[in-house]
């Protein structure tokens, strides 16, 4: 239950957890909105252990050991999270994905009987142990038992990792600490199957390996197969894969490297994510294919990949960098690194100061896979493309990071990545800072709250030139009144918000409307002109398409994604129907499965 205080609280959110109720504080209008965070990148793929569909945030390579358990040679993802800390990364969040899969097993001798644990998390290398004691309790407690599980680096190591402890437990269901309700606390294991009426032995015994006793995990854990296109996109309804995100705040960057060392993600997987990009408001970093290998491969290849988004970059070249397991050098997905470096040069000047933009050089350690030229270098940001290098240029003046806008960018500057950067930085800041209106969104004095709220944080970033040059006054405009709320918003206990931002041409602006209800906020982005006051503006959501009527079962997810469905379509013309169907290039995106993919996602 959140519960909202106008009086006291900060720019955190601190919750606390009494009888599992979780009590949390929200900023309010007398509070300035604070700045969103920047740098936070999200990864989702295959790791060696850990939490799946769960989203976990490291802060360095050795908190990724820890959790996820380090280098793999089958998958990308754990080298893209090195190299992204390698280069100046400072925190990344970790969705595990798996395949299949089956967790390693305890076995707890109970007399002729057992108890068996089972691992929290699936995999072969969940190394895990238990121990089994009485100590401090009663000779008439036949039914308790103390147990210690812990977590090591591997079978037979005294590395311990982790370690959880539980006291008097109990094998008489309904009784207090009964063990498989106190198991549901623990982020190690839980109880598989029957639990024996005769509680486990004791597992420290004279000349066995362990001096205090312990029982080693079972053999039995599988890693699953190798991860597919659907594996990472998952499932809104489970929240599984990329939707596992959509609890995740503050994230600035997505990338998703690719499922396996020798074959690239599919558009399918790219289409998801740069859905589940615009929900977060994060911007993703496109893996450059394996074939690209020269400036005319990866520009040809861009067209042929046809993902035209004001949310998405790449750069190019793949990189070379130190694989520790095999002991070379190898070539990866540059997305991690790119990342890195992005996170870094917001160390030096953050997307909140006004500035020229700085190149994309990898540190000591990772290089591109291939040189660039200065005309390549120029052709490849021409079409949206950061070139990646270890050197400085020596021309003063540098080419400007963009992104895969194209022509389908919302306004001029949705082409230039800086600018986009920081247009969603303060889109989410005011919408986070305003959710607060919701608790008085049936009162209409919430209205001039708003507007000097949105507007005492606007106008700082004006001065300093954050929205272009020009009168500051003109920079950022905000309506929250009778113009944007009807008398039914405010019955259904809803309040719109309406912020124009100037845009680096004079004629034109970044506007996009706030709205919270008790359903939650929402921002999207809407076209406004000055409303002279007394003018009512409305904004009408386009009614969905018709879906045609049919007998056949409706597609799935990896259907629309994977064309393993014929659509029925009107019977075509004679002129029409004598045209020879041609299927879409390799690598190239299939837009009847990408609008299938967004009707999908609507639905759900």
């Amino acid at each position: 239950m959140l519960t909202y205080s106008g009086a006291s609280g900060g720019s955190e959110l601190p919750e606390s957890n009494q009888s599992g109720i979780v009590v949390a504080e929200a900023p309010g209008a007398d509070h300035a909105i604070a700045r969103l965070p920047t740098s936070a990148c999200a990864f989702v793929g295959r790791t060696l252990r850990g939490p799946v569909n769960r989203p976990v945030a490291v802060r360095s390579f050795a908190e990724f050991q820890q959790v996820f358990g380090g280098l793999w040679q089958p998958s990308p993802l754990p080298y893209s999270v090195e190299q992204f800390f390698d280069n100046g990364g400072r925190r990344a969040v970790i969705v595990r994905v798996c395949n299949g899969g089956a967790p390693a097993t305890i076995t707890l001798p109970c007399g002729e009987g057992s108890l068996t644990l089972e691992a929290r998390s699936p995999g072969s290398r969940e190394s895990l142990r238990a121990s089994v004691d009485y100590d401090n309790i009663g000779a008439n407690e036949d039914d308790r038992f103390n147990l210690v599980v812990q977590r090591v680096r591997a079978t037979g190591s005294e590395h311990i990792e982790d370690q959880e402890i539980f006291r008097r437990l109990s094998v008489v269901p309904g009784s207090t600490r009964y063990v498989v309700t106190a198991l549901q606390e623990s982020t190690l294991v839980r109880v598989r199957g029957v639990v024996p009426e005769q509680r486990p032995d004791r597992t420290h015994r004279p000349g066995e390996r362990h001096a205090i006793g312990y029982v080693d995990s079972n053999p039995d854990g599988d890693d699953g197969e190798p991860l597919t296109d659907y594996d990472l996109i998952g499932t809104p309804a489970r929240r599984s894969g990329l939707f596992a995100l959509r609890t995740v705040d503050d994230v600035s960057f997505l990338n998703l490297p690719p499922p396996a060392r020798d074959r690239d993600l599919g558009p399918g997987a790219l289409v998801a994510a740069s859905r589940v990009c615009r929900e977060l408001g994060a911007m993703l970093i496109v893996d450059p294919p394996s074939a690209w290998t020269s400036c005319d491969a990866a520009i040809r290849g861009l067209h042929e990949l046809d993902l035209q988004s004001d949310q998405a970059l790449m750069a190019f070249p793949r990189i070379l960098a130190y694989d520790r397991l095999r002991g070379r050098y190898e070539t990866f997905a540059n997305g991690g690194a790119v990342a890195g470096v992005l996170a870094r040069q917001d160390e030096m000047r953050s997307p909140w100061q006004p500035g020229p933009d700085d190149e994309l050089l990898l540190r000591a350690g990772t290089r591109p896979a291939i040189g660039l030229a200065e005309g390549e270098r120029a052709r490849l940001a021409a079409h949206g493309i950061n070139p990646l290098q270890s050197l400085r240029t020596a021309d003063e003046h540098r080419l400007p990071l963009r992104t895969l806008a194209g022509g389908a960018g919302r306004s001029a500057d949705g082409s230039l990545l800086t600018l986009r950067r920081r247009s969603l930085l303060v889109i989410g800041s005011i919408e986070r800072g305003t959710r607060w209106a919701v608790f008085e969104a049936g009162d209409r004095s919430v209205w001039h709250k708003l507007t000097r709220q949105v507007l005492d944080f606007l106008q700082p970033l004006a001065a300093a030139g954050l929205f272009g040059a020009g009168d500051v006054r003109g920079a950022c405009r905000v309506v929250c009144d009778e113009r944007v709320n009807s008398e039914a918003d405010v019955r259904e206990g809803r309040v719109n918000l309406l912020v124009s931002l100037r845009s680096t041409r004079s004629d034109e602006s970044l506007s996009f409307l706030v709205t919270h209800s008790i359903d939650g906020s929402r921002v999207r982005p809407v076209r406004s002109n000055r409303l002279p006051p007394g003018t009512r503006m409305t904004v009408d959501i386009a009614p969905a398409p018709a879906r045609l009527e049919t007998t056949q079962r409706p597609k799935t997810l990896a259907q629309e994604l994977f064309g393993c469905f014929v659509e029925p379509r009107p019977a075509r013309s004679g002129a029409v129907a004598s045209l020879r169907a041609e299927a879409p290039a390799p690598g190239r995106r299939d837009q009847d499965a990408v609008a299938g993919l967004d009707r999908d996602l609507d639905g759900r």
